[in-house]
């Protein structure tokens, strides 16, 4: 073992704190490099490592007042201007130990909330690191209300304007600047990074797109048309949540062991159909508490249903059976869809007063508008592929807010318009399905997959999307599978077991011999 004099040891904590005064002192007059146009800078900040940073300024329906940040790194806060009457609010987080990387966060729903929790988990990893607030403040849509350019930023501009100002910012404020450019998002994140693959092929290397909301316009539709079906809870046909949690009961009594393993988990649910008509109560029975009455199972069978145009056409395909219990306190609560109505009211119509008794009228209005092509649906990708960007799509078998059918959907709607198999798209682009995973994780499986700060179990690119990522745009080694943890009392806690989740259009089936918490009893065919 090398021996060190005290000397050596004192020049070495010299030459450290020398480092650290140095990043410091580099953060604290970065403010004076920053003169880019339609930029004002608001603050610059040096963050230690182990602050539970204050969000003063964070919109309360936000629900973020605190961020846990774990390293040391420069804070950037700027306003940027998108129009004459439209700004973002845009983040950038330098850290100290920084792996040569730039990346970009994503949104979630209607809102205009910069994902913090996101900045924290990337810088955390090396990563330079920008979030924007998607043009407006808070999670309301009102904010799009007789304002284009708000709209406008939330359907592409936001995140554009902030990966080209802070791609910029990067190669000020490190001396080496950024080798590859990343994004990761969620849900609206989803769709965001889906549409700088449609429409800015050249924004990044790479791509991870968690549960998109693309077939945006149809998927607010269908997130509308529940209401009209299970009605208000006074209706014959409304369904409370303890009666869902029978429909759910059923539903895995019917469908779980169709993978070979009885583990609560439908782990593909193409293969479920289930019938619901085994919950009628009895024309006599005096207790219905575990059953259903007639136009309550007519109710949950069309609940997950496809939702269909005025003409027929598909609109948007069916709820996965298996996310019941999550989706009843959400969707199927007798009130009309938030977002929805949002939508409707402040975009579509422009009607503060819009009642939420959507019809497919509403559906082919909503389409027909389709404001700055926010349907996100483009499905000829040759642009993205042929600048060498590579994607990966995931999404929770049991997501209760959008349905993974739309995410196998659109895979296959990009096969047929770019006429490519499936080895093929594997070349750029591979979708993974998550059993066990609800709406961007959560869930009661293998959710954990490294897709952000609580579903974190490793940085090994096995069981993390985002550095399988990187290692499939550094060293040209794609995913094979996406490797996931099951959190024994939910996030941060020990893993009880792993599962190896399958590359669509693969399926997972268990074939033993070991236990189904085994990830080597499973098989993707």
């Amino acid at each position: 073992m090398p021996r060190f004099s005290a000397l050596s040891l004192l020049a070495l904590g010299s030459m450290a704190l020398a480092s650290q005064d140095d990043f410091q002192t580099k953060c604290a007059q970065f403010s004076d490099k920053i003169n880019l146009p339609h930029v004002k800078v608001n603050f610059v900040e040096y963050i230690q490592g182990g602050t539970n940073l204050s969000l003063p300024d964070n919109a309360p329906s936000c629900d973020a007042s605190y961020q846990a940040v774990s390293v040391d790194l420069c804070r950037v806060a700027m306003a940027v201007n998108t129009s004459s009457s439209s700004q973002i609010t845009l983040e950038a987080w330098f850290p100290r130990d920084y792996k040569g990387r730039f990346l970009s966060t994503g949104n979630g729903g209607l809102s205009g909330c910069i994902q913090y929790y996101d900045l924290a988990y990337t810088a955390q990893l090396g990563f330079a690191t920008v979030g924007a607030n998607n043009g407006h403040n808070g999670t309301s849509g009102e904010p799009f209300y007789h304002h284009p350019q708000v709209l406008e930023d939330f359907a592409y501009r936001s995140i554009h304007t902030g990966v080209v100002i802070g791609k910029e910012l990067t190669d000020k404020f490190y001396d080496e600047g950024f080798n590859k450019s990343y994004y990761l998002g969620c849900s609206t994140g989803g769709r965001q990074g889906w549409k700088s693959v449609q429409k800015y092929p050249n924004d990044f290397d790479g791509v991870v797109a968690g549960a998109p909301a693309i077939n945006f316009i149809n998927l607010l539709s269908w997130s509308a048309h529940f209401y009209p079906i299970t009605g208000s809870p006074t209706s014959d046909t409304f369904i409370t949540t303890a009666e869902w949690g029978l429909v759910h009961d059923e539903i895995l009594r019917q469908c779980d062991t169709l993978d070979g393993a009885k583990d609560d988990i439908i782990e593909d649910p193409d293969l479920c159909t289930p019938i619901l008509t085994t919950l009628q109560c009895p024309s006599n029975a005096t207790n219905t508490s575990k059953c259903l009455r007639s136009p309550q199972i007519q109710a949950a069978q069309l609940v997950l249903s496809p939702l269909y145009g005025e003409n027929g056409e598909l609109l948007y395909r069916r709820m996965q059976p298996g996310s019941e219990n999550l989706a009843a306190p959400i969707m199927y609560n007798g009130e009309p869809f938030e977002y929805s109505q949002d939508w409707f009211r402040y975009v579509v119509y422009n009607d503060p007063t819009w009642s939420g008794n959507f019809t497919a009228k509403d559906a082919a209005a909503a389409l027909a508008q389709n404001p700055y092509n926010i349907q996100t649906w483009d499905g000829d990708l040759s642009p993205f592929q042929k600048s060498g960007g590579k994607v990966l799509h995931y999404h929770g078998m049991m997501d209760e807010l959008i349905s993974s059918e739309d995410s196998k959907w659109y895979y296959s709607h990009v096969s047929e318009t770019m006429n490519l198999s499936p080895s093929e798209l594997d070349e750029f682009y591979r979708f993974f399905t998550i059993s066990g995973m609800a709406h961007c994780g959560d869930g009661n499986g293998a959710n954990g997959i490294g897709q952000g700060i609580d579903t974190y179990a490793s940085s090994d690119p096995e069981s993390n999307v985002l550095m399988a990522m990187v290692k499939w745009v550094e060293e040209g080694v794609a995913p094979e599978t996406v490797r996931g943890a099951k959190f024994k009392d939910g996030a941060g806690t020990p893993v009880e077991y792993w599962r190896k989740h399958c590359r669509w259009p693969r399926r997972n089936v268990f074939k033993g011999p070991g236990n189904y918490t085994d990830e080597n009893s499973w098989e993707c065919i």
